[in-house]
């Protein structure tokens, strides 16, 4: 693994603003101010906010209670704004003409959403990722890549820009096959590669059918987006062991920012609580959840007001960790990261499985290059088979390994080298075959 300077410590801590130390009365009194006044702000124009907060006193607005009264926002109600009111919906605050960013979702669970950034939330989405950046120890001294094509998504190019906030210099990978991307990193000596975490073990693979030694490259910190699979541990170690380099966790969305980063303890993510606020709802009740119980994120945003989402019902289901750790930050963590759609969740013969659960036994395996996981339905029941492409005498042994971390039988089924899909941005692994009848 690439030493990391000895600097990156100091530099972290010193980079740390005063309210991610705060106690938590201070840091929840801070939000509410902040959520009043830009609520305020926002009123006065938005249709859409206003709508939905039809005759609620905002100045009531100072406690996790009070907050829990406002109806949630959900990406269907979006989604059915811009459809009732194109091309851009009621949820703006200011005219279009003040609007300088478009980008859109990816469309990944169903139509994807248009969502403008005023100047004022731009610079404030690369202030969110300069917290990004910093967590992982990149400063100026550092060469940031971008492994990644500049289109709609929303996530690099805001990486892009807060790369240019710490002084760092950014190359960008657009336009490039994986083999030039990989050249191109060892040409330019970059000592951080940002990516999905997918796409990371994409360019390890084509490292190793090209003869390239990345493992001794430049490259010290891998920053990841996209994908839970960051905060997978197996994941996560075959990165870091394909690269020679400390790999880092990002979280966030389109609809809402760059809300949640690792620190260098790597242990959970952190939610950036100074500018959203989180809670963790049972997506059943919409009860909090207690420390250490799974629930549904719901998060509002506190620095987008041309486009502000209320307690947005994000459908990532995640762990309540601690508000404590080691590095010095008192935000509210979340240990694992993401650990899956609400809706992703299959109950296979009374188990709940997530898509990441199986990727977290599969990344065990070096021999495994990539997989599939087919759920399809039998009767009553719900049956999950994973392809793979490994050697043919393996598939037992993942097979055994399966049953034992998840409590069921789930068949592997060989495929062919190079014979997947690979993926550059968000990877679709989960072929839900139940509602063709599958």
């Amino acid at each position: 693994m690439n030493p990391a300077p000895t600097t990156t410590a100091t530099v972290e801590h010193r980079s740390l603003p005063w309210l991610q130390m705060a106690d938590r009365e201070t840091l929840t009194r801070f939000q509410f101010i902040k959520l009043r006044a830009g609520l305020a702000r926002a009123l006065r124009s938005n249709r859409f906010l206003r709508d939905k907060l039809d005759g609620f006193d905002i100045e009531r607005l100072t406690s996790m209670e009070a907050l829990a009264e406002l109806p949630f926002t959900s990406k269907r109600e979006l989604v059915e704004d811009q459809n009732a009111c194109p091309p851009y919906g009621a949820n703006l605050t200011f005219p279009p003409r003040d609007y300088v960013r478009l980008h859109q979702t990816s469309g990944t669970t169903g139509r994807p959403l248009t969502i403008l950034d005023t100047a004022e939330s731009w610079d404030w989405w690369a202030e969110c990722w300069e917290s990004v950046y910093h967590a992982a120890g990149v400063g100026r001294e550092d060469t940031v890549f971008l492994a990644f094509s500049f289109g709609p998504f929303i996530g690099f190019w805001s990486a892009y820009e807060g790369a240019k906030r710490i002084g760092a210099l950014v190359v960008p990978g657009g336009g490039q096959s994986t083999a030039q991307r990989l050249r191109t990193i060892i040409a330019t000596g970059a000592t951080v590669l940002v990516c999905t975490p997918t796409y990371a073990l994409r360019l390890a693979e084509v490292a190793r059918e090209e003869g390239i030694d990345i493992a001794s490259s430049t490259v010290r910190v891998t920053i990841h987006a996209g994908e839970p699979g960051a905060s997978i541990p197996s994941t996560r170690a075959r990165i870091e062991e394909a690269w020679g380099a400390r790999t880092y966790d990002h979280l966030g969305m389109t609809e809402m920012g760059a809300y949640g980063f690792t620190c260098l303890n790597q242990d959970a993510v952190h939610v950036n609580e100074a500018e959203f606020i989180a809670e963790i709802l049972d997506p059943a009740t919409g009860a909090p959840v207690a420390e250490g119980e799974q629930g549904e994120l719901v998060l509002t945003n506190l620095g987008r007001w041309g486009y502000p989402a209320i307690r947005y019902r994000t459908g990532d289901r995640v762990i309540r960790g601690p508000a404590r750790c080691p590095c010095g930050r008192a935000f509210l963590t979340l240990p694992g990261g993401v650990l899956g759609r609400v809706d992703d969740m299959v109950v296979v013969r009374g188990v709940n499985i997530f898509p990441s659960s199986i990727e977290a036994v599969l990344r065990q395996f070096p021999q495994v290059d990539e997989f599939r996981i087919i759920v399809t339905r039998v009767g009553a029941l719900d049956e999950v088979e994973v392809e793979a492409e490994c050697p043919e005498e393996l598939a037992p042994e993942v097979e055994r390994a399966l049953r034992s971390a998840l409590n069921l039988r789930a068949p592997v089924r060989v495929a062919q080298p190079g014979s997947l899909p690979r993926f550059e941005l968000k990877a679709r692994r989960l072929d839900d075959r139940r509602a063709n009848g599958g």
